[in-house]
C-alpha cells in the first residue's frame, strides 16, 4: 500500500471552541501537516473564498457563530462549487434530517470533536488519502473497546478505533492485508453479550490498523450495532 508519509496536506479546523481547535491543530501539526484554525463562520467563509484551492480538507463545527446548520454547508458549496472534502464534528448535529440533507451536499463523514489526541489523525487518514483507504459512507463514532479478531487460527487481540453500522476500526501496528477474509468479537459497553460477524480487510495501514468491513452479521447483533451507533453519535450534542 502507498505510504502517506512525507505528504502535508493543509487542513482548516472551524469551532467555535479553543480546546478543540488547538486539540485538532496539534494532533494534526504533529502528522507533519499544515493546520489553520478558525472560529468564526464569516472568517470560515472568507477562508474557502481566498483559499479553496490550497485547502484539502474542512473539519467543521455547523453550529459556528450560531449558524443554522446545513445552511453552513450550503454557503461552502455555493463557494468551491462541490470540490472541497468536508468533515462534520459529529456533537453539532442536530437531527437525522440534518444527517440527509448533509450527504446531499457531499459532505464526506463526521466525526466526534472530543475525540482523544491519539484518535484524530486515523479518524482524519481516510480523507485526506482516499486513495489509501476505503471510505464508508455511514456515520463513524470513536471506539476504544476490547476486540478479538481471527484468520484461520490465528487469534489476536486488540482496540477498536471507531464503529460504525457497516463495520469496525482496529488499532494494530500489524495490520492485515486488505482484502483478507476475517471474523471479529466484541462487546459493546453496557452489554451482555459478544457481538460475532463476519468481513474483509477493507483498508490497512502500518502506522494507524486496519477496518474491517461487515459482510456476515446476524440481525440482532446488528440491530444492537445500529442502535448503538445511532445513539451515540447523536449524543453530546451542542445546544
Amino acid at each position: 500500500m502507498p505510504s502517506t508519509a512525507g505528504a502535508t496536506k493543509t487542513i482548516v479546523v472551524a469551532d467555535d471552541t479553543a480546546f478543540v481547535r488547538d486539540r485538532f491543530k496539534s494532533a494534526l501539526e504533529q502528522a507533519g501537516h499544515r493546520v489553520v484554525t478558525v472560529k468564526s463562520a464569516a472568517e470560515l467563509l472568507a477562508r474557502v473564498k481566498s483559499d479553496a484551492d490550497a485547502i484539502d480538507l474542512l473539519v467543521l463545527d455547523i453550529r459556528l457563530s450560531n449558524s443554522n446548520g446545513t445552511g453552513l454547508v450550503s454557503a461552502i458549496r455555493k463557494l468551491d462549487d462541490g470540490r472541497l472534502t468536508i468533515l462534520v464534528f459529529s456533537g453539532t448535529i442536530g437531527s437525522a434530517e440534518e444527517v440527509r440533507k448533509l450527504a446531499e451536499f457531499g459532505v464526506a463523514g463526521y466525526i466526534n470533536e472530543y475525540s482523544a489526541a491519539q484518535h484524530i489523525l486515523p479518524a482524519i487518514a481516510p480523507h485526506l488519502f482516499p486513495d489509501n483507504f476505503n471510505r464508508r459512507s455511514s456515520p463513524r463514532m470513536g471506539l476504544g473497546i476490547p476486540v478479538q479478531y481471527r484468520v484461520g487460527n490465528t487469534i489476536a487481540a486488540a482496540l477498536t478505533l471507531n464503529l460504525s453500522h457497516g463495520g469496525v476500526g482496529i488499532r494494530t501496528t500489524s495490520p492485515l492485508e486488505a482484502g483478507v477474509r476475517v471474523r471479529v468479537r466484541f462487546r459493546l459497553p453496557g452489554t451482555s453479550a459478544d457481538i460475532d460477524a463476519e468481513g474483509r480487510v477493507a483498508w490497512s495501514h502500518q502506522r494507524v490498523g486496519m477496518g474491517i468491513q461487515f459482510e456476515n452479521v446476524d440481525a440482532a447483533a446488528q440491530s444492537r450495532i445500529d442502535n448503538f451507533v445511532d445513539a451515540h453519535f447523536f449524543s453530546n450534542r451542542k445546544a
